[in-house]
């Protein structure tokens, strides 16, 4: 850990004063502060969750030290926030700091972060690890919101489906949010009463495969090869005007495997024929490793295949709390028109 710590959280805060003031123009209050692994200390994130300044570490734990220098600059430039540390060094990304009395409370205590005009469900810790709500994620969000008026919109791989809740604070027709975790569910629903929405997302408990391939008029068999497939929601096949598409990296089912590395288009096959003749679909890949033109290429090549070649493309690159010198952002996203 640097031992000019507070010399570099100042440097960075400094360099997202115009970013700032848009955010707060836009009604965000939720943003990264801190960028460590390309802001000079590696595995060190600091992030604003409205009154929440959420401190984690996904190398090297901080000493007791180091927080309490943290928690004093950020008091001094964004005064009200309460301090949570997660500490992420241990395998698979797994917390292992465990807290107590005030601390704990604190970190229980659900909160609510406002992005570009849409409310969200935070707590600094939950049953979960990851944060409610993925702040690299918001220029997609945004542009979501640009799209999504009047439209019907599918949100696969929701999570805890901001994105849905977004394109319904927008003014879409119709959102539906697919999610295989009950729990994300749950937290998407609080999102959906935190808002004052025109429409009712619906949310849909289950794997994406089999909802994506109803959706798509693929159909999911309850027998495969002789073995009964778990249960799945029965879904009426449909197209939606606007699908967004962000996997995790790798996960495996009954129903299929998702490998954004070898076999993004798995899941984008499926996700490209539930979308309408004209319509968007909008495709992430997490995965630093894969090159984002050869990616955009294999989307093309796959879009063709499937007879839904891609008419256009957009990228959308995160916003600069998430800096990158070379301009490869681990995040990728881009916006076929198909």
């Amino acid at each position: 850990m640097s031992t000019d710590l507070r010399s570099l959280l100042a440097t960075a805060f400094a360099q997202r004063s115009a970013l700032l003031a848009q955010l707060h123009a836009e009604d965000t209050n939720a943003y990264r502060l801190f960028h460590g692994s390309v802001e000079g200390v590696s595995g060190l994130t600091v992030d604003r969750y409205g009154d929440l300044l959420l401190v984690q570490t996904f190398h090297t734990p901080l000493s007791d030290t180091e927080l309490a220098s943290i928690s004093t600059y950020y008091a001094e430039v964004l005064p009200g926030l309460a301090t949570v540390y997660n500490d992420r060094s241990e395998a698979n990304s797994r917390i292992r700091n465990p807290l107590s009395g005030p601390e704990l409370e604190a970190a229980m205590l659900p909160r609510e972060a406002r992005e570009l005009g849409v409310s969200y469900r935070i707590q600094g810790r939950h049953s979960g690890q990851d944060p409610w709500l993925f702040l690299d994620l918001r220029a997609g969000r945004r542009r979501v919101m640009q799209e999504a008026a009047g439209k019907e919109v599918l949100n696969l791989f929701a999570y805890t489906s901001g994105v849905g809740i977004a394109a319904a604070k927008a003014g879409a027709r119709f959102v539906m949010n697919v999610d295989f975790a009950e729990s994300s569910i749950i937290v998407g629903k609080e999102n959906a009463r935190l808002n004052t929405l025109a429409t009712r997302p619906r949310f849909v408990h289950s794997d994406v495969f089999p909802a994506v391939r109803q959706l798509a008029g693929i159909g999911q068999p309850k027998m495969v090869r002789g073995k009964r497939m778990p249960p799945f929601p029965v879904l009426e096949a449909r197209q939606f005007d606007l699908v967004f598409l962000d996997p995790p990296r790798y996960a495996k089912s009954l129903f299929g495997v998702v490998d954004l590395v070898n076999d993004y288009a798995s899941v984008f096959k499926p996700a490209l024929l539930a979308t309408k003749e004209g319509g968007s679909i909008f495709c992430c890949n997490n995965v630093a490793q894969v090159e984002a033109e050869a990616w955009l290429d294999q989307l093309q090549r796959s879009a063709a295949k499937a007879g839904r070649p891609v008419r256009e493309f957009e990228w959308i690159t995160p916003d600069s709390d998430f800096p990158s010198p070379d301009g490869k952002h681990p995040l990728k996203m881009v916006l076929l028109h198909v």
